[in-house]
């Protein structure tokens, strides 16, 4: 037989589209030849296969070889095609039988020796080859990844010999079946480690329990990043689903997957002098950025002012739909990005001794430049604002009382989030405006105080939606069925930057 058939996986963002390698051997003078749109990368592969064919003590076919990476439309990247390629040359050369190739496929990169490498992307293309009811061989590397799959068979292998025995049923490859449940992750920060802050804490607690966004404003040294770095300790534990679609993005990702890390919201912190496509993703070949990454997870924005204001502009329309799509000339792909936004700021450009009152030296021009490096619609889009101040000198001492760790704060998120999701579905931050009318409805008395606040700060209406979701969990915390007006008034006093923003207008 002069013609063979072998199916892989090809990358796609999150996606993993069926690619079928064909490889024809013809007359004419020796030569192998790539086509179907193969980038540096897959053209390469021609010379591992051919060493690692040969070292692996098979015969390189003295022919002109013909491979196809079909549909020769979608774009192929990386080594995860030097595998299928290598069976390709010896099936179609008699060397190996076919007859195991239609329900089976196979991923991996070859090593001049005919190690197999692991690569990247292995958990979407087994997700995909699962939906195909075909089994996939991977490098021994990927085996843990592609065992995250429940009721799905990975086989790994660590050379191309073993994918040859397993093929002609001389030693068949053992099938690689983990399936770790999700499990509370360990962490070894602790929410007990930040003295004082209590209001922050509180936010901190509210802002966990109904998936909110959360912007905490104060000078330097006070503990906002020791409380953003701690959320994710008192978020409640992931779901099967939450946990494989975080997995599939990192899959995807430069990073890639680490197995110990299964379960546990991811927290991404990039530094403020990231790019826009860094924040969102891009180039060429589309890559998922910190949003993605952050998927299901905390993102976290310090120094929210030094970030370029365009750069925090593109955050918006992710914020509000959960996903973004990366469009090209030729492709475009989707990646999710359902992250809980946690930022801090300094009140001013002073920032030391600064409480936007007597200890602050900035003139209000200054501050309201400051402030202005972030836009309006942004601000819109968080939900809890709180002010971080300055702790006492007797909040610092070995013998000042701490506070509740995240074990005992967990446990009261994970309530109140399993009422929400008893309730409506979701958390009170993904509810749509006809949920809120429906969920967060107010007293006659209760209203008038909203509406009395609207007016007052000049607040829009996605600001009064977004105080009734906060409101909302704030009632979930404390078991109650409806909306109470001390619910309300705790949920108003975490807009600090509406009420500077309303003094300064008066």
């Amino acid at each position: 037989m002069s013609l063979a058939r072998v199916y892989t996986r090809a990358q796609l963002g999150i996606d993993a589209p069926e690619v079928c390698v064909e490889v024809h051997l013809g007359n004419g003078l020796p030569s192998l030849n790539i086509v179907g749109l193969p980038e540096a990368a897959v053209r390469e592969s021609k010379d591992r296969v051919r060493a690692a064919l040969l070292n692996s003590h098979y015969d390189f076919p003295a022919r002109r070889i013909t491979v196809n990476l079909a549909p020769a439309d979608l774009p192929k990247e990386g080594g995860r095609y030097d595998l299928p390629i290598a069976l390709g040359i010896l099936c179609a050369s008699g060397q190996l039988p076919t007859d195991a190739l239609e329900r089976t496929e196979f991923l991996g990169e070859l090593a001049l020796g005919g190690e197999l490498r692991g690569v990247r992307g292995v958990l979407p293309a087994a997700m995909a080859a699962r939906d195909s009811d075909r089994e996939l061989v991977v490098p021994a590397d990927n085996a843990a990844e592609a065992g995250l799959l429940d009721g799905f068979t990975a086989r790994p292998a660590a050379h191309l010999l073993d994918v040859c025995r397993h093929l002609a049923g001389q030693a068949e490859l053992p099938a690689h079946r983990e399936n770790p449940a999700v499990r509370a992750a360990d962490y070894t920060i602790d929410l007990a480690d930040v003295r004082g802050q209590h209001q922050a804490r509180r936010a901190l607690e509210v802002a966990a329990a109904g998936a909110h966004n959360l912007l905490m404003v104060g000078p330097p040294g006070t503990g906002k990043s020791m409380l953003a770095s701690r959320l994710a300790t008192i978020l409640p534990p992931m779901s099967e689903a939450e946990a494989l679609a975080s997995a599939v993005v990192a899959s995807i990702s430069d990073q890639g997957l680490r197995i110990e890390e299964w379960g546990r919201r991811p927290f991404r912190a990039p530094h403020h002098t990231a790019s826009g496509p860094a924040l969102v993703g891009g180039g060429s070949q589309p890559r998922p950025g910190e949003i993605s990454l952050a998927h299901w997870g905390v993102l976290f924005l310090d120094e929210l002012t030094e970030f370029d204001r365009r750069v925090l502009d593109v955050l918006r329309e992710p914020m509000e739909a959960g996903h973004i799509t990366i469009s090209r000339a030729a492709r475009q792909a989707d990646f999710p990005a359902r992250f809980q936004l946690v930022a801090a700021m300094n009140p001013c450009p002073q920032g030391y001794a600064c409480d936007l009152g007597a200890n602050c030296s900035c003139t209000p021009e200054q501050q309201r430049r400051h402030r202005a490096r972030i836009s309006a619609p942004l601000l819109d889009r968080i939900d809890l604002q709180i002010e971080v101040p300055q702790l006492p000198r007797e909040a610092l001492r070995a013998d000042a009382p701490r506070g509740e760790s995240s074990t005992v704060v967990r446990a009261r998120v994970a309530a109140a989030r399993g009422r929400q999701l008893e309730r409506q579905g979701r958390a009170n931050a993904l509810l749509t405006a006809r949920d809120v009318d429906r969920h967060c409805a107010l007293a006659d008395p209760d209203r008038a105080l909203l509406e009395q606040a609207m007016q007052r700060f000049r607040l829009s209406a996605r600001a009064y939606h977004r105080i009734l979701k906060v409101a909302r969990s704030i009632a979930d915390l404390q078991d109650s069925t409806r909306i109470e007006a001390p619910h309300l008034a705790e949920a108003l006093g975490y807009r600090a930057m509406d009420r500077w923003h309303g003094a300064q207008q008066r």
